[in-house]
């Protein structure tokens, strides 16, 4: 129904921002990320989502159409409601979580308001392969195959576990895993893949 709003700010909230358009002001509800990209003495556009309920109408905004898309796509995951997509785009950017979703890190994504491990799981489970078709996300140079891949094979599965236990968040261990050589022994993909975390630090 609502394509985008585009007017002055009139009021903002730690979840929400009010935008008069043609002299109504809608409130709209947000993200974490999309209320860092706004300016409250600006003009802003905000790309709209409209959530009918029996007993509620509540509209989304988003500052930007590709997180309107990942709010879309989550909310596409059965069980996953308005309220858990956005609190997950308020805990991780569109990129990032595209990644998270490519590694499998479900332990990760439970760190959104509201978000348990089972839904974490299936958000993975049902969103793993329409990632790629969000074209190339990319996260430093990291493209989400790659993670993926290095997520699913053999050696390199098994160094991002002994990395894992190491402290590496999941993620951050299939990252560095992707941009080894995936025939080299565990125990050597493990050795760079060090090299190239304690770069990070």
């Amino acid at each position: 129904m609502f394509y985008s709003l585009t007017g002055r700010v009139l009021k903002t909230d730690l979840s929400s921002v009010a935008i008069e358009c043609g002299g109504v002001g809608f409130r709209c509800q947000v993200s974490y990320m999309t209320l860092q990209d706004i300016d409250p003495s600006e003009t802003v556009t905000l790309y709209t989502y409209l959530n009918v309920r029996e007993d509620a109408m509540e509209l989304f905004g988003f500052s930007t159409e590709y997180e309107l898309e990942w709010f879309k796509l989550l909310i596409s995951v059965s069980g996953v409601g308005p309220k858990a997509a956005l609190a997950v785009l308020s805990q991780y950017l569109p990129d990032r979580l595209a990644l998270l979703i490519s590694a499998g890190d479900s332990k990760a994504i439970t760190k959104a308001q509201g978000v348990g491990p089972k839904i974490a799981q299936r958000i993975i489970l049902e969103l793993k392969d329409k990632v790629k078709t969000l074209g190339a996300v990319n996260s430093g140079g990291v493209s989400v195959e790659s993670v993926e891949l290095a997520a699913d094979s053999s050696n390199t599965s098994e160094a991002i576990a002994a990395l894992t236990m190491l402290g590496y968040t999941q993620t951050d261990a299939a990252v560095a895993v992707s941009k080894i050589d995936p025939s080299l022994n565990v125990e050597d993909i493990i050795k760079q893949a060090l090299k190239l975390l304690s770069r990070q630090v």
